[in-house]
């Protein structure tokens, strides 16, 4: 069985003290313990020391983009997200960034970095990412080769449901999923109001596709939310027709605002940790509304080894039901961890930019009782350090290792990528690859965002957001991405909301 808290172990204390991945590093010498070591920081994992002799950062891989499509429609709606919303880590992947890609199941590594406007700090970024599925020539354009799948859609139809274009919304979607399956994939559908039913037992897709759409046509809403009873009915439904050598995936599509039955997180988590555990079913969230709550989603999909997405309209309707998940349906890697090592010799200290509910201690980065992420194929995860370099830094710089399960056998693997501090001389913003620009803005804009709530400490090189605007709408015309170009007229809709 693996180890939880939360859905992953937290470290805060042991972290600050072991490698500065635990939040902000702030500058001044180290104190010495009584042991002889460096003293920790305090209990939100601050580091308030140099960093330590190890200089090992590890976490979890993470591919969740839902903070980053949540905060761009709160700002469309002429409001900032709630600073504590804000996850840095799914801005910088919510766009695409053409690592290469590995030629087997496993996955590729590449480091590089620039650096910032503040002359003593440099952006470092770890990519990492999957081969793309193979496209089969069966019926929905399924992937060949990959197993099956058996998706349970959970589906909330209550009242907050009934916003204009929401639950039509959660139809197209459905819609368009069914059209990617394969005929060897099944599908059951549960929905929620103030009770849960089934309204379609698990069923193969061959000869059923016009079944699953009137069944999904015919979603209508109700009253009260009560998510426990949804998600409760979709695991027992999942549990029994559970296929050994298949995907077993649970897609909750709902705003998450519960107010019947059980209204926290904590009374569902423990039904879907194990059914994980037991089954292998993991959780995939879609969260749809002007309201969602996004901490709630986030909560049950950590817990139930999942990802998160926000769908605020067809377009990313499109991209969450056509690409994202379908991929993660195909798994290239279970329990994948990252862990990056900075040598001392030329990095005084360095901070990773997010990931705060994804840390693993050093010590567990090889155990692999200690849980991970699943990353299906097709997929990048790209991790950002702020690193302050010595002053005359030469050679190695930085290995990132990432570690993972064959999920077919639970077989581990390892992969590596190193970047040299000469990599480090460009400048971020005039000689840097478009592509790692845009990860810098995503991350600064994010940055940007959580500082509102005083608990997070500004990025070395921020810029203020009008400039940083003007750097992605220069980028978006690099990239010619519409995906970049939106990040634009949000950092300048921030901009304008801030003053």
């Amino acid at each position: 069985m693996k180890h939880h808290g939360g859905g992953r172990r937290r470290y805060g204390r042991l972290i600050a003290a072991r490698g500065g991945q635990g939040g902000e590093a702030r500058p001044g010498p180290a104190a010495p313990s009584a042991g002889g070591g460096y003293t920790e920081g305090e209990s939100d994992g601050r580091l308030s020391t140099a960093p330590p002799a190890d200089y090992l950062s590890t976490f979890a891989l993470d591919v969740d983009t839902a903070s980053y499509g949540y905060a761009r429609r709160t700002l469309a709606d002429g409001e900032l997200p709630d600073p504590a919303t804000v996850r840095p880590e799914e801005f910088v992947n919510s766009f695409r960034q053409h690592y290469r890609e590995p030629a087997g199941d496993g996955f590729s590594v590449t480091v590089d970095g620039a650096r910032t406007s503040d002359p003593d700090w440099a952006l470092v970024r770890v990519g990492l990412a999957t081969r793309s599925a193979n496209q089969g020539a069966d019926t929905g354009g399924g992937e060949a080769g990959r197993p099956p799948a058996a998706l349970t859609f959970v589906v909330d139809v209550s009242g907050s449901m009934a916003e204009p274009g929401r639950l039509d919304l959660v139809r197209s979607s459905m819609n368009l999923m069914t059209e990617r399956l394969r005929g060897d994939d099944s599908v059951a559908v549960v929905t929620f109001s103030g009770k849960a039913r089934t309204r379609l037992p698990m069923t193969r897709v061959e000869g059923n596709r016009e079944r699953i759409h009137e069944v999904v046509d015919a979603l209508t809403t109700a009253d009260s939310t009560n998510v426990e009873a949804g998600v409760t009915r979709g695991y027992d439904v999942a549990v029994k027709a559970v296929r050994p050598g298949a995907t077993n995936r649970v897609v909750l599509l709902s705003d998450a605002l519960a107010n019947t039955g059980a209204t926290s997180a904590d009374a569902i988590l423990k039904r879907i940790s194990s059914a994980r555990t037991e089954h292998g079913i993991t959780l995939f969230g879609v969260g749809v509304g002007s309201e969602y709550n996004d901490a709630f989603m986030e909560r049950l999909a950590d817990r139930g080894d999942g990802h998160t997405a926000d769908v605020s309209d067809v377009e990313g309707a499109r991209k969450v039901f056509c690409d994202d998940l379908p991929a993660q349906v195909q798994l290239r890697a279970r329990d994948a961890k990252a862990q990056v090592a900075f040598d001392p010799q030329a990095v005084e200290r360095f901070r990773l930019i997010g990931y705060d509910n994804r840390r693993v201690a050093d010590e567990d980065f090889r155990d692999d009782s200690v849980d991970g992420g699943e990353v299906g194929s097709g997929h990048t995860v790209t991790a950002l350090y702020a690193v302050r370099l010595r002053p005359g830094a030469a050679g190695h710089l930085a290995t990132a290792t990432v570690r993972w399960l064959d999920p077919r056998t639970r077989v581990a693997h390892e992969e590596s990528g190193r970047v040299e501090a000469a990599a480090l001389w460009r400048d971020l913003w005039t000689e840097a690859p478009p592509r790692l620009q845009v990860t810098a803005v995503a991350a600064y804009f994010a940055s940007a965002l959580r500082e509102r709530d005083g608990g997070w400490e500004r990025l070395p090189g921020a810029l203020p957001l009008g400039t940083l605007a003007g750097h992605a709408d220069r980028v978006a015309g690099r990239t010619e991405d519409p995906d970049v170009r939106r990040l634009a007229q949000a950092v300048s809709q921030a901009g304008r909301l801030t003053g």
